[in-house]
């Protein structure tokens, strides 16, 4: 691979943009020595202004979503992507959200430039069961378990029953809430059928993957490969 399609394909700019950066200097080998545009030593050799470039695809990364923060360009306001480098939003092939949370969720959200990963994430054959805390404005009920675990459960204006959700109450007005598909705004939904009030909402796994507790609100992180395979349970 040239060293202009590589720093095009990774968001460094456009190739007339990736020519300037390398003629300006700014783009050296390990040991610091300058690059020319004709030079290439090897993905792990090549450093931009010091710094070790962005993995190739196929990427995945982990992030630990905020409130308040879409996942589509196309909504208004602030985007997950204005939590990562400018230059991620240029890559070739682009990062894209595996399944969305909504402004107001937070937790943990996959992203990849990966069609076939995300693909296989999202399939119901996958069984990657994604896992939410729920804050609750009222207290529970006592029979959200057998409602929403019934496979006969009915959302409005929904003619198809939901598949079975897992449901463990941690407080009177806290539980956790397991499901097998991702259908719009599921959870508020679901506890909105029995009177209640979803306060806070968070998605704290994926599958066999858990959100890393080392990221704090608005920080994410390149997934490895065991992670991605613990994703799907091998």
């Amino acid at each position: 691979m040239k060293l202009l399609k590589l720093l095009a394909n990774l968001g460094y700019g456009s190739r007339k943009e990736a020519d300037k950066l390398i003629r300006s200097g700014a783009v050296t080998d390990a040991e610091g020595k300058v690059l020319g545009v004709k030079d290439f030593p090897g993905v792990e050799n090549v450093r931009v202004l010091g710094v070790e470039l962005d993995p190739l695809s196929p990427l995945v990364i982990v992030m630990n979503k905020p409130e308040g923060y879409t996942c589509s360009t196309a909504d208004p306001g602030e985007t997950v992507y204005d939590l990562l480098p400018p230059r991620f939003s240029k890559r070739n092939p682009g990062l894209n959200s595996v399944g969305r949370l909504d402004k107001e969720t937070s937790g943990m959200l996959l992203m990849t430039d990966d069609g076939k990963f995300l693909h296989k994430v999202i399939h119901p054959k996958s069984n990657c069961l994604k896992v939410y805390h729920v804050q609750l404005d009222r207290p529970l009920q006592g029979n959200e378990g057998e409602l929403f675990g019934s496979g006969e459960f009915l959302l409005e204006n929904d003619p198809k029953p939901l598949l079975a959700a897992g449901f463990e109450a941690l407080s009177e007005k806290e539980a956790l809430v397991t499901l097998h598909e991702g259908r719009y705004h599921q959870v508020r939904r679901m506890f909105a059928a029995t009177g209640n009030h979803v306060l806070q909402l968070k998605r704290i796994s994926t599958g066999g993957l858990k959100l890393p507790p080392e990221l704090d609100e608005g920080e994410w992180r390149i997934v490895s490969e065991d992670e991605k395979d613990e994703l799907f349970g091998k």
